[in-house]
């Protein structure tokens, strides 16, 4: 509470004009409504009775909150029970209107930049002469920002700031439009976590404890279908009254960040060994659609129930990996706007670290499942003409496999008059080997080489001419045999290439930098299209995901690095849109610096501070 309290005291050192011209601006850039519409504000002539929450003006926001009424619990408990959104429909409706506000954002200003030719040289000058001229327009209701994700004609509220409560408080005038942002961004992860709870909720009353379907389906195949889901909603549900208690303290949130990071590092647990199960999920779901006549047409007649607003069984079953890699986002959207070097940055830090540990616990458990399953059957295809290598590992996995066409012959005796030039090979190439086929007849594979892959280098061929055109040198500087082999290699198609040359030598310089360059501008995408990875080497796109660019292709694929994890892969270009605007790509990048920066003496005193519970909720 200190730091909200400093946070007042500067905000009522400030002449309102000023304050009220920074609000529009900020909100303007960031496509949020502004902290308060209403004309009696600090500064211009409130009285008490106008906005109670000023009455004697009180200097500091701890003595202000004193006269700020806690939310009853009945009446956040309604405000839950209003929320009309499944989490899936919710989910959608954030992520688009992501979409949209980045579009905004980026449209906003570039128009500004033609108009102003010389905002780049002196950006603050030309924002301190447009600030009035906003100020004297007639108010505007602007797009909604991202966080306003439950407007529908179910739901009775959009905002943290559109409550009564709030309304009728006067407190948006005492805050600072970073802070309500910040409250808009806590107040979006409780109320999206009711939304989610109410989907679980669904998917155990009307899939799972449905009578006749207990009836068709073998224990075994509920426990699959199912898993432990109702430990999932346990957890849920649990998680969802710590954040409706803190919700009740104070219509001003003080944190939820503390209360995640609780969640994370003691329960969340449960979210591994559900995702974990997911390939045998998938699997069993299909199968029994598939062989029990029974199962199919009983899901579909569930399906077809107002409660599930047209949503399949499967979009309910997925739903706590999504939750839980969308609450790893949301905490990031937290991290963004809390104070510099504050406790609840450092709070929420180690919240956000605890949720990606368990996010990637939760991946590895789906790939080890998968992984086995897929070196088992790869091994049963491969039939060795040179020493046997043992494919099988508890620490290998595959990254690309595919066929390719070989030249045969030495460089010096190339022709290209005869259709014999190339040759069909079969690459498998694994995180730590190499291993070169031949596809001979029963869906067998003949190895004729193989090498470690750091010892691949690979060499794009220049001025090749039409034949040549997507050929490659690979060289193998250790094969089988213990020495140095060099194959020329020719793929379907310019991004096929390019491809097998980014797998083979993961460490080659790309076209543009990335992430870890720590360079505060780079070309960047957002996907506008979800992209479902199709190749071990490929990235599954998530609407609203920004990646920085790294290497693209004439025939349409991007390599790319994702913000949020700097996971890299390939997608097809038509999946995303190009972020223009070298003020927003550079905004996404200093936000994802410091999402990811490392632990600094600050942060460890604070956390030191936060065991010995020193945090003062009022």
């Amino acid at each position: 509470m200190e730091l909200l309290a400093a946070a007042f005291s500067a905000a009522c050192a400030v002449d309102h004009d000023s304050s009220a011209s920074e609000s529009d601006t900020r909100d303007s850039a960031a496509g949020h409504l502004p902290g308060s519409e209403s004309s009696s504000t600090p500064g211009n002539g409130a009285t008490p009775e106008e906005c109670p929450a000023l009455a004697d003006s009180p200097t500091t926001l701890t003595e202000a909150l004193q006269r700020i009424h806690p939310i009853p619990a009945d009446s956040w408990r309604n405000l839950i029970e209003q929320i009309g959104l499944l989490y899936q429909e919710y989910r959608d409706k954030s992520t688009l209107q992501e979409i949209e506000t980045r579009r905004q954002q980026d449209a906003e200003i570039q128009a500004d930049d033609l108009r102003s030719p010389s905002s780049e040289e002196a950006p603050e000058e030309e924002e301190e002469e447009e600030e009035p001229e906003e100020l004297a327009s007639p108010p505007e209701r602007r797009a909604l920002p991202q966080i306003c994700l439950l407007s529908n004609p179910h739901s009775r509220f959009n905002l943290w700031q559109d409550l009564p409560e709030i309304q009728s408080s006067g407190v948006l005038d005492i805050l600072q439009p970073e802070e309500v942002k910040l409250q808009e961004a806590m107040f979006e992860l409780v109320t999206s976590e009711a939304s989610y709870y109410k989907s679980l909720n669904l998917l155990v009353s009307h899939f799972m404890e449905n009578e006749r379907l207990k009836k068709i389906l073998h224990p075994s195949e509920a426990h699959i279908l199912f898993s432990n889901v109702l430990d999932v909603m346990a957890v849920s549900q649990r998680f969802l009254l710590e954040l409706e208690r803190r919700m009740e303290e104070n219509i001003v949130i003080s944190d939820v960040c503390d209360i995640v990071h609780h969640y994370a590092a003691n329960h969340f647990s449960v979210y591994i060994t559900y995702v974990s199960n997911q390939t045998y999920q998938e699997r069993t779901y299909k199968q029994l659609l598939q062989e029990k006549a029974a199962f199919r047409e009983l899901i579909a007649q569930l399906e077809l129930d107002p409660k599930c607003r047209g949503l399949p069984l499967s979009s309910f079953l997925i739903l706590p990996f999504q939750r839980i890699t969308r609450l790893k986002l949301l905490v990031q959207n937290i991290l963004k706007r809390v104070e510099e070097r504050s406790e609840r940055e450092c709070t929420a830090l180690d919240a956000h670290k605890e949720l990606e540990q368990v996010v990637k616990a939760c991946n590895e458990g789906v790939r080890k499942m998968s992984r086995t399953e897929q070196m088992i059957s790869i091994q049963k295809k491969m039939e060795f003409k040179i020493k046997s290598v043992p494919i099988i590992s508890h620490s290998r996995w595959l990254l690309k496999q595919g066929e390719l066409q070989q030249m045969s012959g030495p460089k010096t005796s190339r022709t290209l008059r005869t259709k014999k030039l190339f040759q069909e090979i079969y690459l498998f190439l694994f995180n730590d080997l190499l291993v070169i086929c031949r596809q001979i007849p029963g869906d067998k594979y003949q190895v004729f080489d193989s090498a470690p892959r750091g010892l691949l280098r690979v060499e794009e061929l220049e001025d090749q001419g039409q034949t040549l055109a997507n050929v490659f040198i690979l060289r193998l500087l250790e094969n089988a045999d213990d020495r140095e082999a060099t194959y020329m290699l020719k793929a379907s198609s310019q991004s096929e290439m390019k491809r097998w040359m980014t797998s083979l030598a993961p460490n080659r310089r790309t076209k543009f930098v990335s992430f870890t360059s720590r360079l505060l501008d780079c070309p960047q995408v957002q996907c506008v299209h979800p992209y479902v990875a199709q190749q071990p080497d490929e990235l599954t796109l998530e609407l609203a995901d920004i990646l920085n660019i790294l290497d693209k292709t004439e025939d349409g694929w991007i390599f790319g690095e994702r913000l949020h994890d700097q996971e890299r892969g390939w997608f097809p270009s038509n999946m995303t849109e190009e972020i223009l605007n070298p003020k927003i790509r550079s905004q996404n990048l200093k936000e994802c610096f410091r999402v990811h920066k490392m632990d600094d003496p600050q942060r460890s005193q604070n956390k030191d501070r936060r065991r010995l519970g020193s945090r003062n909720r009022q």
